[in-house]
């Protein structure tokens, strides 16, 4: 065969059905950890802080994941066991957290429970690269945004539907309400049953069967000039070194040590691969950083202003709601949790709005194109979270949450979609996981940066972080007409009339 064959739209769902329980632990974790963090003693300043460890994780995780599931074959396939290994340590987190006597054991559990989601996640989508013809790619993609929505609806509303049953949704000092404990024990088992069904009900292809596929030339791999690299990294380092200093010298926010780090972290980077062997797996990723394709390169901007906003959100939007909504910022009140249960509801309308988009986003793409698609999404996600100034009766929240579902959706599909033609597929997975970076960077520039932002030009008001995501989701709409779309979508859309 020339090509891979079409798949059903069965066979499509089998292998996307894992995506449904990986988003309840996402969406527990989003809606939920800040929560845990304040109820523990933890001050809104340094929520930011803790929060790293999402961003970090997947910085780490995901490359090296991409990396090795590339070179795997087992009884189980090629990125099924990692989908497996991630998912039964993503359980067990979900089921130690809000269990956690203390802040930091929470925090370094939040950290489990990053790495092992971003374990099964990230091989997930170098799945439908590798099992799906060019044609249904973007029907693939679509699905999984489909699931994604699904499954973050019914983890984002399960502490507030458990609260209209009857169960308690307030606690002790430091204890954690039943509302949020069961709500992690029921995710937990569902992202073991999902991720297990994708197991078993779904086959992949050999190496040798992707390589005769594989219709995409090897792209050309320079030696990276081990000099040049270390001049940089030293640089890198210095610059590193020197925000750190500035940081300490004049009195800055603390959270601005994350930058620094992310600069010093990236020159050590530089200055160890020169160090290793060209044929260890770091050198490789860095090689392929290095050589990643041009459309990759633009979509990072993208990437990078998406994310940033959405971190805002996920941050932020707790303590505005109870704050400014409810009027409350007292986590043991009874107002208080129930601003916070409301939050859990806009983010379940979020993500049950982008299940919507899913099905929308084909038919505007053959119409107007990924691009204008992508900027007319993303522009309605920002006016979404700007309106949060704007609106006092929490329930009109709701509307807001329209124009940030369609973004949610768009986010997760159409830059793949744009990058898909460019990666070819005995590299999907390090592309993929290299492709995280610029989902993860973002994130900390924004662990980093918006603390300090607020308290000096917003008087500390959290709220004002959704206005400044809000901004920061329409540049990302207006950066992705830089972005050639690749030929692989005349071709998904023909084949979907």
């Amino acid at each position: 065969m020339t090509s891979k064959p079409q798949l059903s739209f069965w066979q499509i769902w089998n292998m996307c059905f894992g995506f449904l329980g990986i988003q309840f632990g996402f969406a527990l974790q989003n809606a939920n950890v800040s929560r845990i963090f304040q109820t523990l003693g933890a001050s809104m300043d340094d929520i930011p802080v803790l929060w790293i460890a999402a961003p970090l994780t997947g910085l780490i995780v995901q490359p090296i994941v991409g990396y090795l599931s590339d070179r795997t074959w087992t009884g189980l396939g090629r990125r099924r066991p990692y989908f497996l290994i991630g998912a039964v340590l993503a359980t067990l987190a979900l089921f130690a957290m809000p269990n956690s006597p203390t802040l930091w054991i929470a925090a370094g559990l939040l950290w489990v429970l990053d790495a092992s989601i971003n374990i099964s996640m990230e091989p997930f989508r170098a799945f439908v690269g590798d099992q799906l013809p060019t044609s249904q790619r973007a029907s693939g993609y679509a699905m999984q945004s489909f699931f994604i929505g699904i499954g973050s609806v019914i983890a984002s509303l399960l502490p507030w539907l458990l609260a209209q049953a009857g169960v308690g949704n307030t606690a002790g000092p430091g204890e954690v309400p039943d509302t949020v404990r069961y709500a992690f024990y029921f995710g937990g088992a569902v992202l073991l049953l999902a991720v297990g069904w994708t197991v078993v009900r779904t086959r992949e292809y050999p190496p040798e069967v992707l390589r005769a596929h594989d219709t995409l030339p090897r792209p050309p791999q320079r030696p990276l000039d081990h000099a040049r690299a270390r001049r940089n990294g030293l640089g890198w380092l210095a610059l590193g070194a020197a925000a750190a200093f500035a940081v300490l010298h004049y009195g800055l926010d603390k959270q601005l040590y994350i930058l620094a780090g992310l600069l010093a972290g990236y020159g050590l980077a530089l200055v160890v691969v020169t160090l290793m062997s060209r044929d260890s797996a770091f050198a490789h990723i860095v090689g392929d950083l290095h050589d990643m394709p041009l459309v990759m390169r633009k979509l990072a901007v993208v990437q990078f202003f998406s994310w940033f906003a959405l971190f805002a959100m996920w941050i932020y939007t707790t303590a505005a709601v109870t704050g400014v909504h409810y009027g409350s910022s007292d986590t043991g009140s009874a107002l208080y949790n129930e601003g916070a249960n409301w939050v859990g509801v806009l983010f379940a309308a979020y993500n049950g709005f982008a299940a919507l988009a899913a099905i929308v986003i084909p038919w505007m793409v053959r119409r107007i194109g990924l691009r204008m698609s992508h900027l007319i999404n993303v522009s309605l996600g920002g006016l979404g979270l700007m309106s949060f100034l704007l609106i006092r009766d929490p329930h009109w929240l709701l509307l807001s949450m329209v124009g940030v579902g369609f973004a949610w959706a768009s986010i997760l599909s159409l830059p793949y979609a744009l990058l898909s033609d460019s990666v070819p597929a005995e590299k999907m997975g390090v592309f993929m996981g290299i492709f995280n970076f610029f989902i993860v960077i973002p994130q900390l520039v924004a662990a980093s940066l918006l603390g300090f932002l607020l308290k000096a030009f917003f008087g500390g008001q959290p709220i004002q972080a959704l206005t400044i995501g809000g901004i920061s989701l329409i540049v990302a709409g207006l950066c992705v007409l830089r972005v050639h779309e690749p030929r692989i979508q005349a071709v998904a859309a023909v084949a979907s009339k």
